[in-house]
């Protein structure tokens, strides 16, 4: 079998060492070149889990609507005593309003402590936020031991525990988020550019306490105005 010339095979051998050797330097600087990591969530607050917060606040936000309306309704039209036992105790009940707007306003500082690169101060804020939270529910919790009737005595108790207890699910529900966006924020998940999941956990535990706000009116302050 005739043999190709010696100088074609021996500049094809080159051609083939040549483009090894190629390959192999840009695995070697590849491999030498710094690890990048990828990106972490959303940059920004306009993401779509923004306006699926948004979507979630209006739609329970109507819930509670109803059951407010509900309350002041049934206390307009009752002749019996409302609430059974007695005007509300302010005092306790505006100590846990104050507690509840405290954290949000630890929340507020987490996020603002993210922006400015200052991680611890934003992984203490979030968990002075969560204490406060959990304290808010241990003294709802001792309310409800102290009232004399259950959520199916009587009309009041119904509409009572309905309420609050609905709202108490809610807090939970964002205790659990913010405990989880603590733990991100300690492992670095965010910084000044990305932190949209701290801007709408932030938002729903902000809608949480906001409606507090109207709860404690409606249970707490207009017996004083109806009566």
């Amino acid at each position: 079998m005739e043999q190709p010339p010696r100088s074609m095979t021996g500049s094809s051998e080159h051609a083939w060492a040549g483009a090894a050797r190629a390959q192999a330097d840009a695995q070697a600087g590849t491999s030498q070149a710094p690890a990048r990591m990828l990106p972490v969530g959303s940059a920004g607050e306009r993401s779509s889990g923004w306006l699926g917060c948004l979507m979630l606040i209006a739609t329970e936000g109507a819930l509670f609507g109803y059951l407010l309306f509900t309350y002041l309704y049934l206390a307009v039209q009752t002749t019996r005593h409302w609430p059974p036992e007695g005007l509300p105790k302010l005092p306790l009940g505006a100590v846990n309003t104050l507690i509840l707007l405290s954290s949000s306003g630890f929340v507020w500082l987490c996020e603002r402590m993210v922006r400015r690169a200052r991680v611890r101060a934003a992984v203490v804020s979030m968990t002075v936020a969560v204490l406060l939270g959990v304290v808010f529910v241990g003294i709802q919790l001792h309310e409800w031991h102290g009232h004399p009737y259950g959520p199916v005595d009587n009309l009041y108790g119904s509409l009572y525990f309905t309420i609050t207890g609905f709202h108490l699910a809610h807090v939970l529900i964002g205790l659990i988020v913010l405990v989880l966006l603590g733990v991100w924020t300690a492992l670095g998940y965010f910084d000044a550019k990305r932190y949209a999941a701290l801007k709408i956990g932030g938002l729903y535990w902000h809608f949480v306490d906001v409606v507090w706000l109207f709860i404690f009116t409606t249970i707490y302050l207009t017996p004083y105005w109806i009566g």
